[in-house]
């Protein structure tokens, strides 16, 4: 592993700990010329997925983009940010568990909101607004109703 700082080849790692049921390893390193210290993460990589955007263009799947959307939505409520990563991770094997090499915008939207609704409400009616984007105060009306309507 190359030292983020002075890009020297060799490192060593001085702890490992696995995260998220064992999907995740977290391991802190020390670099043998310059001596700071960094952490990397290593994850499975998964399938090549393709996205493929309500215009019709196709784009390599971004776990991130999903991250910044949630975090979004989740801003200044009570939610831990492992509660984020394990909401991406569902939505994540979600579409692993389909088998398909390209997967909609929409469906990667609908399984977001669907995992957000179980988290918080409130985050959730944040992500609908910008998903779904309403454009009047009806449509937002409307999904809030909804909500109240089965949480009853």
């Amino acid at each position: 592993m190359r030292c983020p700082y002075c890009q020297y080849q060799d490192t060593d790692v001085s702890d490992s700990r696995k995260l998220g049921d064992g999907e995740i390893i977290r391991r802190r390193r020390k670099c043998r010329h310059c001596g700071r210290r960094f952490t990397t993460y290593e994850r499975v990589e998964s399938v090549s997925l393709t996205v493929v955007k309500k215009d019709g263009k196709r784009e390599p799947y971004d776990r991130e983009k999903i991250m910044r959307g949630v975090r979004t939505a989740c801003y200044r409520r009570p939610i831990a940010v492992q509660q984020m990563e394990q909401l991406v991770n569902n939505v994540e094997a979600a579409m692993m568990a389909t088998d398909a090499q390209e997967i909609s915008s929409q469906e990667i939207g609908d399984k977001v909101m669907h995992e957000l609704r179980e988290l918080d409400e409130v985050a959730y009616i944040r992500f609908a607004s910008v998903y779904r984007a309403f454009t009047d105060i009806g449509k937002l009306r409307e999904a809030v109703d909804e909500l109240l309507d089965s949480g009853e």
